[in-house]
């Protein structure tokens, strides 16, 4: 298969740029369909460009539409994180781990009360508790 080493290297170099431009391209779909000042048409128009030109679209695209790309990324990684936080916030708070209002973690300390779980003075100390904090 291979003659000699020159033929092997110019096989790993070959397998490098082809590697290098299917992540280049899937970076530029995946900016397309992230892209929301874009309308359904032009994002049609762009990956049609792609599929049937795709070493000269990805160029046009990265040169007409490259300065956003990083922006897009951003701002869809900070929406993530805001979605994560918020999902982490409410879940922290709905198991009564010391979160959320006094109201709540008096309530959850007197559906422990009623189920037997603690008797009264406990009550008292975790109702206590929760104002104190409050």
């Amino acid at each position: 298969m291979f003659d000699d080493n020159g033929s092997f290297l110019l096989a790993m170099l070959e397998f490098f740029i082809f590697f290098a431009w299917l992540m280049c391209l899937f970076w530029v779909f995946g900016d397309i369909f992230r892209s929301s000042d874009l309308g359904g048409f032009a994002k049609t128009m762009w990956v049609l460009f792609l599929i049937f030109l795709p070493i000269l679209g990805m160029l046009v695209y990265v040169i007409a539409r490259g300065n956003g790309m990083s922006d897009r990324a951003m701002a869809a990684q900070a929406e993530a994180r805001q979605r994560q936080d918020a999902y982490i916030r409410s879940v922290a708070g709905s198991n009564g781990g010391g979160g959320g209002s006094a109201t709540d973690q008096i309530a959850s300390a007197k559906a422990l009360l009623d189920s037997g779980a603690i008797d009264a003075t406990e009550f008292e100390q975790l109702k206590a508790k929760a104002l104190a904090s409050a």
